[in-house]
């Protein structure tokens, strides 16, 4: 064994022999970190109705397609879309309550497609056929309009990676103003699901010379659908 240290061996070295923090550092940590996102929350306080343009704003400078609509109209909405943007193949959750509700609202001509295949099983008829796939959003953070997105074995990450077309529902009621709000609104700290994306955008790539591409290494376009399930107020529109 040779014995001069490699940069990864030192680098481990000093790791190891790095004293482990205390207890109460880390929670002073912690502590200054609250006291700074909420003191800014304090300063430019946001109602949900604020939060829900926050967000749209930021989708769309970001890229991205965004519509509010209500919890009845969504369906028939993305299904006309969906027929005028040609989309004939669109991957999702079959046995889920929106995905159940999105295939009852479908024509004909477009196909909705479960995964229930292995990724290896179908990787060419995935890549060159599906048009689309639809994905519910866990939450949804309103000051980059960050969509949070858990992926399970119905909806794997492929779903939202893979088609050139992402098409994204995120409910109203679980946006949070930033992420440190969605950390600790959802308890992050507490264990989080081994894989969570955080989409706030279209993929979108420079070369060298700085020239913007889109859909390079994931979806070329982005809809999100922000399901306005929020109380009614004195003055809403109808």
């Amino acid at each position: 064994m040779s014995a001069t240290l490699t940069a990864r061996e030192r680098m481990l070295g000093r790791l190891r022999a790095a004293a482990p923090s205390a207890p109460e550092a880390v929670e002073a940590i912690d502590t200054a970190i609250d006291s700074h996102y909420q003191a800014r929350r304090v300063a430019s306080p946001q109602s949900p109705r604020q939060q829900i343009a926050a967000m749209q704003a930021a989708l769309r400078a970001a890229h991205a397609d965004v519509d509010c609509v209500s919890s009845d109209a969504w369906p028939a909405l993305l299904a006309q879309r969906l027929d005028a943007h040609g989309t004939r193949r669109l991957l999702l959750d079959t046995g889920g309550t929106e995905g159940q509700a999105l295939r009852a609202a479908l024509p004909a001509g477009v196909e909705a497609l479960p995964f229930e295949r292995p990724l290896a099983q179908w990787k060419g008829e995935l890549f060159d056929t599906v048009d689309a796939g639809f994905t519910v959003a866990r939450s949804g953070i309103a000051a980059t309009g960050t969509l949070v997105i858990a992926p399970d074995a119905a909806t794997p990450r492929t779903v939202s990676l893979a088609p050139p077309l992402h098409i994204c529902l995120v409910y109203a009621s679980t946006l949070h103003a930033d992420l440190h709000a969605a950390a600790r609104a959802e308890r992050w700290a507490d264990g989080m699901p081994a894989n969570l994306v955080l989409v706030s955008g279209p993929s979108k790539t420079s070369d060298i010379q700085q020239t913007l591409a889109y859909g390079a290494h994931g979806p070329r376009w982005l809809w999100v659908l922000i399901i306005d399930d929020l109380p009614a107020l004195e003055g809403d529109q109808p």
